[in-house]
């Protein structure tokens, strides 16, 4: 019997509950192989994250005025415009700028239609920590997805 640590490990075959998968990412889930609603990897999910970061930057540039380069606080005021940005719009619509831009969206794993405030805040959060998303399962969802109840996927082919 598989231990649980092995479910987190990149290419381990173990999911969830030491269960072995065969298949491919977002099975036990119902989610389709490739196209439309399958799960999507993370070079799409990072770049996603990049555009976002760099609307953000571009946002607290302009609100900071001449100067912004040198302000010491620009870091926390990029950060707190992607917050905003990425949580109101992944409450809303499922997706942020970058997300949209991309063709991904986050969707909810126990069928509700939209993935709300609460989860969109904490899933957002656990993303600026960084070590949440990078740990990954088989389904390639970070502990933030996991924590949510959460699943990224494609919106068009």
């Amino acid at each position: 019997m598989p231990r649980w640590i092995e479910s987190w490990l990149p290419g381990s075959p173990v999911g969830p509950n030491g269960r072995v998968i065969d298949g491919h990412s977002g099975e036990q889930f119902g989610l389709p192989a490739s196209g439309v609603g399958s799960v999507v990897g993370f070079g799409r999910r990072f770049a996603a994250l990049t555009v976002d970061w760099l609307l953000a930057y571009l946002i607290a540039a302009l609100l900071t005025g001449s100067g912004a380069i040198e302000d010491p606080t620009i870091n926390w005021r990029v950060l707190g415009v992607w917050f905003l940005l990425a949580a109101a719009l992944v409450a809303v619509f499922g997706a942020s700028t970058g997300m949209a831009a991309l063709g991904i969206r986050v969707t909810s794993i126990d069928g509700v239609a939209m993935v709300g405030v609460p989860r969109a805040l904490l899933r957002t959060a656990l993303v600026a920590l960084v070590l949440p998303a990078l740990a990954r399962d088989a389904d390639g969802r970070g502990l933030h997805d996991r924590a949510t109840r959460t699943i990224v996927v494609h919106t068009r082919a």
